[in-house]
């Protein structure tokens, strides 16, 4: 298992004690995928969080790579939080090594550490934001008048 002072450099954990962390981490699983692997499939059902500890994962949507995540980075929010089926394919590209916190387990962090709970959300919200900055920025093209 990771060690709570790593993950407190991490924008998903901003504000957390390494005691809130600690208390946090049962919750979590460890995962580990290959290349090649699919971790969440376009359409298809996901519970869980992940956080990317080790690797480098490709978002994919309709047979388009639209990103590369590393290290440090969280997937899989989405659908947590608004209950849709997966927005995106995550595949896997060099081997990955991850936590994931489930539907379930977030709902056991809001009821033993409510205050943790809040602080784990309001950073998913931050990362969202920023992310959808960047895919604004992306998309915006100058207008010739």
């Amino acid at each position: 298992m990771v060690q709570p002072q790593v993950l407190q450099k991490y924008a998903l954990f901003g504000g957390l004690t390494e005691d809130q962390i600690k208390n946090v981490l049962p919750n979590m699983l460890n995962e580990t995928y290959n290349p090649d692997d699919m971790i969440i499939t376009e359409g298809k059902p996901n519970d869980k969080i992940y956080f990317l500890i080790e690797g480098q994962v490709s978002v994919i949507k309709r047979d388009t790579v639209l990103s590369k995540f590393s290290e440090g980075e969280v997937f899989g929010e989405m659908e947590v939080l608004d209950v849709m089926p997966a927005a995106a394919s995550i595949k896997a590209l060099t081997p990955v090594t991850l936590i994931s916190v489930s539907n379930k387990a977030l709902r056991n962090i809001y009821k033993t550490d409510i205050t943790a709970f809040s602080l784990i959300i309001m950073n998913l919200a931050r990362d969202l934001s920023r992310r959808l900055r960047r895919m604004d920025e992306k998309m915006v093209q100058p207008v010739l008048l």
